[in-house]
């Protein structure tokens, strides 16, 4: 009964009930200072950024030991500091977590279907979710043609020079969009964040108006590649985006986008549904 009951929680408070569990049943082998600190962790689930009082409210541990906590943390990747003093998941969190979602059910669900795409369509095709401010490859299904850059699942391409990245931007909720630009902001100088801001708000737009986004030899010089949102109905969001790119010198940009885009989107709501 009591597992049951805890798989039900929410997973900071599933984690909390099982620090204290532990310590009134005396586990000696449950490492206490272990479980605080992925109880830190676990407060991010449905936030993307916490300041040191959020942190302390929201894991009823002591403000010492949530400092402590943060230091270390810190210190190996799974947590940064943003620009406004703030606290998100660091580098280290995001590769675990980058690694799950290549075996998730949606990533498994989708890839014959991508590899059936592509072969119908002699199209390049990838599905793929933003992390720290880059597109990170989950799917990856290569046309026949050959392209002159070939990404693997893990690859990561940037958010604002890439169509997938363009339409998983487009896509998203304001606050994501804000997350994202964050992103953009800590890694990028201030020209280069503001080319990149400025690349997403005009394909924002175009995405508004058409349902799509292209890059025509922006990321690399001879691939054409339109890009489409996912909507996963399981999460209630845009989790992913979907793109489909072939050689440039065999298609106009707009012969192809009116080609393969409705086919896109088509494949989009496939895998989004699960069905």
């Amino acid at each position: 009964m009591i597992r049951k009951s805890l798989a039900t929680m929410p997973l900071l408070d599933r984690m909390g009930a099982t620090l204290i569990r532990s310590k009134e049943e005396d586990d000696r082998q449950f490492v206490t200072a272990l479980g605080r600190g992925l109880t830190l962790l676990a407060a991010f689930e449905h936030q993307d950024q916490l300041s040191h009082q959020q942190l302390c409210q929201m894991t009823e541990l002591p403000k010492a030991t949530v400092t402590r906590l943060i230091y270390t943390l810190t210190t190996l990747g799974f947590l940064r500091t943003t620009i406004h003093g703030q606290y998100e998941l660091g580098s280290s969190a995001v590769r675990l977590s980058a690694t799950a979602w290549s075996r998730h059910d949606v990533v498994a669900f989708a890839e014959p279907l991508l590899r059936q795409f592509a072969a119908q369509n002699e199209v390049s095709v990838n599905l793929a979710t933003e992390i720290e401010g880059e597109m990170r490859y989950l799917a990856c299904c290569r046309s026949p043609a050959r392209l002159s850059v070939n990404l693997q699942v893990g690859s990561a391409v940037p958010v604002a020079r890439t169509a997938i990245g363009r339409a998983f931007y487009a896509a998203s909720l304001p606050t994501r969009q804000a997350v994202i630009s964050s992103h953009l902001q800590n890694n990028l100088s201030d020209t280069d964040y503001s080319h990149a801001q400025t690349a997403l708000n005009q394909s924002a737009e175009y995405y508004k108006k058409y349902s799509y986004t292209l890059s025509d030899g922006e990321f690399s010089s001879d691939i054409l590649a339109v890009a489409v949102g996912v909507f996963d109905v399981a999460t209630g969001q845009y989790a992913y985006s979907l793109n489909a790119s072939v050689p440039s010198a065999n298609w106009q940009s707009d012969d192809y986008a009116a080609v393969i885009v409705p086919k896109l989107q088509e494949l989009a709501e496939r895998i989004g549904n699960g069905a």
